[in-house]
């Protein structure tokens, strides 16, 4: 650990770095506090209480679909022993690799009133008329509900399984010799130890639902990032959005003091290197088929039934998989995502190697900034970031007039570096939690002894450290580069003028109902999403080991 200049300057750049993360979150802020005095009362009265609610059902909703479906499926996963269990244990992550608005879109493609299965009930039963019969409607808030849990259950199902992995069997076993059963076992010991893991994966899947604005507008849902969106763009009401904007950070700290909370007792669950693991029990007959349909369904909801709709799209227009607009997106998607990858990993490995070289409260302030960056729903970080960006374009076209006479224009504003910022501010929390695993396995003593043999600590890092980082560096690339391609949010309000990404192009031909015409783009989103997942399987594998 550094101490004196070197240690100041390290923490010096970890707080700038962290200052440069919480901008966004901090103009939302400001501009909510110096709207109209009107705007308060007149949102009260009118939108805010419909989009608190729907925001709140949904999130609600959401989170406790995701529990059970996550953690129920977590237990069958580890306690049990079952046909196609080995298949369903890493497949029960698939659907992280569908984004929210491709399910939707799937969803009512399938079980709309237009779709094939309402179609396929009328001819069998002679119905013409809705008013023949009753269908539950997918464009509300319980459809809504219901088709994002089954995308982001897993959230919890990767939590809980990790949870329930490393506890070991003796209390299991002492609950059975005094007569509890298995599910009073898992009620009342597995799972009061995975509580602050289940909280963690429950917290994520909720912040997904806050974030998300292609899938809630599908489904016709009023949620405050769907407010602010067309409040700010659809009214421009810049004071307006920013107050709904303010109201959304008011739930993204809500949901950090849950997961937060939940942490304080997250080592109940760690397994004694003595304790013997969770062996599983062996079902036959009845009890393995449930077991085995129980765990079937929620990946073919979740991704078997989005998937099958995207290849069944991108078979019917296979003469669109060379358009333009399908090759410009992808070059879009892959070059934006690349440079935003670049430009975090450097942000990330910077705080991480603050962190071990000055030790102090600041960098921890510095750490936490960062991480809390990742919860910044899109539509208000979009927001966030445009502002401070066109103030700059706007002060520097000013200067250059006054001085040169020369107009500078947007610079920033509009175009691809404030895509790659907005990235930035929302996935640098990835890249930095796999950096920091890297780095703890690199045993600190051995940057030490370079530094007393003359190095530096940047020579330290470059000659010693990263070479050892490489694994943690890919997957932290990987996982970013992932992440960006699928970013919708903030990518409609900040991308320059005609610039369409994959997640775009889908998302403007869903909203026309012509999601058939970009059948394959929504299909390479996936492709691209399925890396990750086998990333997180070989991960969950290790833990087993």
């Amino acid at each position: 650990m550094l101490s004196g200049p070197g240690r100041a300057t390290w923490t010096a750049g970890a707080l700038m770095v962290s200052a440069i993360i919480i901008l966004p979150a901090a103009t939302i802020a400001v501009l909510s506090l110096k709207g109209e005095e009107s705007i308060w009362p007149q949102l009260a009265a009118t939108v805010l209480p419909v989009y608190v609610m729907q925001t709140v059902g949904l999130m609600a909703g959401v989170g406790v679909l995701s529990f059970v479906i996550g953690s129920g499926t977590a237990w069958l996963i580890t306690m049990y022993r079952f046909p196609g269990r080995r298949v369903l244990k890493w497949a029960l992550v698939l659907p992280l690799a569908i984004p929210t608005y491709i399910a939707a879109y799937c969803f009512l493609h399938v079980f709309d009133y237009a779709g094939p299965v309402q179609s396929a009930l009328r001819a069998i039963f002679g119905w013409s008329r809705p008013g023949d019969y009753r269908f539950p409607e997918l464009r509300s808030l319980p459809g809504a509900i219901g088709v994002l849990s089954f995308v982001l259950y897993p959230y919890v199902y990767l939590t809980a399984r990790a949870s329930f992995l490393k506890q070991g069997a003796a209390q299991i076993e002492v609950a059975r010799t005094l007569g509890a059963g298995i599910p009073a076992a898992f009620r009342t010991i597995a799972l009061p130890l995975a509580r602050p893991a289940i909280v963690a994966g429950v917290s994520l899947a909720m912040m997904e639902c806050l974030n998300d604005i292609g899938a809630v507008e599908f489904f016709g849902v009023r949620t405050l990032s769907v407010g602010v969106y067309t409040t700010w763009l659809g009214k421009g009401n810049l004071a307006g959005a920013a107050q709904l904007a303010a109201v959304m950070l008011v739930f993204v700290v809500g949901l950090i003091v849950l997961e937060r909370s939940g942490r304080k007792a997250g080592r109940l669950d760690t397994m004694s290197r003595k304790e013997v693991p969770l062996s599983g029990i062996k079902l036959q007959g009845g009890p393995a088929l449930a077991a085995a349909i129980a765990c079937a369904v929620p990946i073919i909801a979740g991704f078997l039934l989005p998937a099958g709709v995207l290849l069944s799209f991108a078979f019917q227009r296979g003469g669109l998989l060379t358009t333009q607009a399908f090759g410009a997106a992808a070059i879009n998607s892959i070059s934006v995502s690349a440079i935003a990858a670049g430009v975090i990993l450097l942000a990330g490995l910077f705080i991480a190697y603050a962190q071990r070289l000055a030790r102090t409260p600041a960098v921890s302030v510095a750490i936490w900034l960062v991480t809390a960056g990742y919860a910044i729903p899109g539509a208000v970080l979009g927001m966030g970031v445009l502002v401070p960006l066109a103030a700059f374009d706007n002060g520097l076209d000013a200067i250059m007039r006054g001085l040169f006479g020369v107009s500078t224009g947007l610079i920033l504003t509009g175009s691809v570096a404030a895509l790659i910022y907005a990235y930035s501010v929302r996935f640098l929390a990835i890249a930095l939690g796999s950096l920091e695993a890297g780095l703890g396995r690199v045993a600190p003593s051995l940057g030490a002894a370079a530094r007393t043999l003359g190095r530096g600590p940047i020579a330290a890092l470059v000659e010693i450290d990263l070479p050892l980082l490489r694994p943690a560096l890919m997957s932290a690339a990987l996982l970013v580069f992932v992440e960006a391609m699928k970013e919708l949010s903030a990518t409609l309000i900040l991308r320059p003028f005609n610039f369409e990404t994959l997640a775009t192009l889908v998302y403007a031909q869903a909203s026309l109902d012509q999601l058939e015409d970009t059948g394959l783009a929504a299909l390479t989103i996936v492709a691209v999403g399925i890396a990750p997942v086998i990333m997180l399987t070989r991960m969950m594998s290790s833990v087993r080991r």
